[in-house]
């Protein structure tokens, strides 16, 4: 009869690993996901705020680093789209998931375009400040409020998934279409009255329809959220 061995002893190579469930995986993924969109929305806020405040002041410097910054929004983008690659080939996320991962994935993209805007305005801050002073008109401070308070809320409506506060972020897009229409008659009023204000009438234009699409983009968000918690797409931009 064969006396009883004892089992070896498994060396620290070799020690069995901690099991962890696939959902709880997949959930921590979702929430890092969350935050780097959150981060991401974070940014483009901030550069919004610091375009609106270059092209008041006048201020060149200011105006470059909103600039010089959008190289690493993009990158944050980029990231954001690489974990939602990594995340559905490797995770096995189910529908109500995958759902969640598109609307992010569709939020950053947004995003990343609204601080394609905050390069322009920077971009428009510059040429004014090398022309003589012309009052700012003042719907484009307003409406540089208005996109950065849609946007905040837009990022809260998108993390809590509420119907509810989606479609307030959407209603005041009306908001910022006066604002930009008031913009647009004072523009050509200068324009008519005072010619030769005519290139800066026309920059600050440019400067609020910046502003104008920048709200659409926030808009497209909302409605994101809206399908996130209710699974229908609505057109919310009218």
């Amino acid at each position: 009869m064969e006396a009883h061995r004892r089992p070896e002893p498994v060396g620290p190579e070799e020690a069995p690993r901690p099991h962890r469930e696939p959902r709880a995986t997949l959930d921590e993924e979702l929430d890092g996901l969350r935050d780097d969109v959150l981060r991401l929305g974070g940014r483009v806020e901030d550069a919004v705020e610091r375009a609106g405040r270059a092209l008041i002041e006048r201020d060149v410097d200011l105006a470059d680093h909103v600039r010089w910054e959008d190289a690493e929004t993009n990158e944050l983008q980029r990231r954001i789209n690489a974990e939602i690659t990594t995340l559905i080939a490797t995770q096995q996320p189910m529908a109500r998931d995958v759902r969640i991962i598109l609307g992010l994935h569709h939020a950053s993209a947004e995003l990343e375009r609204m601080g394609d805007y905050a390069v322009n305005i920077a971009k428009l801050a510059q040429q004014m400040a090398s022309e003589p002073e012309t009052p700012i008109f003042p719907q484009i401070p307003k409406m540089a409020q208005v996109c950065r308070e849609q946007l905040r809320a837009a990022m809260r409506a998108l993390v809590d998934v509420s119907e509810e506060a989606a479609r307030a972020v959407c209603a005041r897009d009306d908001e910022l279409d006066e604002l930009y229409d008031e913009v647009y008659e004072t523009a050509f009023r200068l324009m008519e009255s005072a010619p030769e204000r005519a290139r800066q009438a026309t920059h600050m234009l440019f400067a609020a329809h910046q502003l104008e699409r920048l709200g659409d983009r926030v808009t497209n968000i909302g409605e994101d959220v809206v399908y996130l918690a209710t699974g229908r797409v609505e057109d919310l931009n009218n």
